[in-house]
């Protein structure tokens, strides 16, 4: 096979297709979500390939068929019907700034308007809603609204709760004429890292069909084991399957199996070397304080137990512990038992990148002086191999917390 080139940091569809770049064909998922109803939200940890599903359905309801042939979707898919593409991306932003949300959904709003040659009435939350009847009545044909990163301007305000929580009914009001102006929209998708509950952010979209927990779109965004045998085979020379499976896979979201990391996996395929490649992109540094301050150790991560309502209690004045780690992508599904017609999940590390990485960003926020996390580091692998040779693997991270503690104290 032919090797491509890597579409690392690439969120755009068109340049994917247009300019040789590898590409995992996720088409199947879009059929199928188009065929059993119009409003979706998914929740997956950040670089997950969520940007580049969005724009692969921007292209597609605007009706780009050359970009698809050869794709799943090319044969049953309808070219003659374009539809309008509402598409609202929150990536960027200063959301730190009271008014900076406002500033940049009317940005956005004026952009939309500018290209689609529209005008929308209203300088509020409304003005959304304005948009898509305009969007309808020019086109002839229902509008499609995709939202990237919906969250981030609340997750960027959350060491000012107050902030976050205005930012947060901004959000509502805005989302809510989705709802208003259903029959101006023929297809929802919003996307984000955390999963707000309902009432706290989409009270008033209650038809919102939350499918992140759903099986049939476990591996919506990721890459499984069949891609990098097909498509990433001409990258595989040279490195050891086991490893990168042991480093990067093992993401679940009940689905028959696993996930890579599709960031980890790309960027190995560049390096080729094994690293921490999505960990060390930002991990937050108010999920390691959260972690400290409510005491949670590094034994306790993987031996999480919870329920689905447990993994969605999510909001400013209540982020859960579980919620937190499994939507952040630093705890994943191990199993699921059916107990009294409620399923309880139990919850672990994903892969060695994330166990390794969380336990050393632990220890260094314990541990201050940089010569002594050296020293250290440096017996935690040694207790990390003693442990090894007796073949009890599972004890390290235990002894990893402990040995933290006593550090701190010596």
């Amino acid at each position: 096979m032919t090797r491509r080139k890597l579409p690392i940091g690439l969120q755009t569809f068109r340049t994917l297709r247009e300019e040789d770049y590898y590409y995992v064909d996720k088409t199947p998922y879009i059929d199928r979500l188009v065929d059993a109803g119009a409003h979706y939200f998914l929740s997956r940890p950040r670089r997950f390939g969520k940007s580049l599903f969005l724009d692969t359905l921007k292209e597609l309801f605007e009706g780009s068929e050359a970009l698809f042939a050869g794709l799943d979707i090319h044969p049953r898919w309808d070219w003659s019907i374009r539809r309008p593409v509402v598409r609202l991306d929150f990536n960027g932003g200063d959301y730190q700034d009271p008014d900076g949300l406002r500033r940049n959904v009317m940005a956005q709003l004026d952009g939309i308007e500018r290209r689609a040659q529209v005008t929308a009435e209203g300088s509020g939350p409304e003005r959304f809603g304005f948009l898509l009847e305009a969007l309808h009545r020019k086109a002839g044909r229902r509008a499609v609204v995709l939202i990237d990163e919906y969250d981030k301007p609340i997750l960027d305000a959350l060491g000012s709760p107050e902030l976050a929580r205005a930012n947060r009914d901004y959000l509502r009001s805005l989302y809510a004429n989705i709802k208003f102006a259903d029959a101006h929209v023929r297809f929802t998708f919003l996307t984000g890292v955390s999963k707000f509950s309902k009432v706290s952010l989409f009270s008033g979209l209650n038809n919102l069909k939350d499918i992140t927990l759903d099986r049939r779109y476990s591996a919506i965004c990721g890459y499984t084991e069949a891609d990098l045998d097909t498509v990433f085979a001409p990258e595989l020379d040279g490195l050891d399957r086991a490893a990168i499976r042991d480093w990067y896979n093992g993401y679940c979201w009940r689905g028959a199996e696993k996930v890579y990391n599709p960031y980890d996996v790309l960027l190995l395929f560049d390096s080729r070397e094994f690293s921490a490649h999505w960990f060390e992109t930002a991990t937050p540094t108010f999920l390691v304080e959260t972690l400290f301050q409510r005491r949670v150790t590094s034994v306790s991560l993987g031996e999480t137990v919870s329920t689905g309502e447990l993994l969605s209690a999510f909001d400013v004045d209540h982020i859960g512990t579980e919620a937190l780690l499994f939507q952040t992508g630093y705890l994943t599904i191990l199993s699921e038992e059916n107990v009294g017609g409620e399923a309880l999940y139990r919850l672990g590390y994903p892969n060695r990148e994330v166990r390794q990485s969380l336990n050393r960003s632990l220890l260094h926020h314990l541990v201050q002086d940089t010569a002594r996390q050296t020293a250290n580091s440096i017996r935690l692998f040694q207790l990390a191999g003693s442990e090894r040779l007796r073949g009890d693997e599972g004890a390290v991270p235990g002894v990893f917390c402990e040995h933290s503690i006593r550090v701190v104290h010596e």
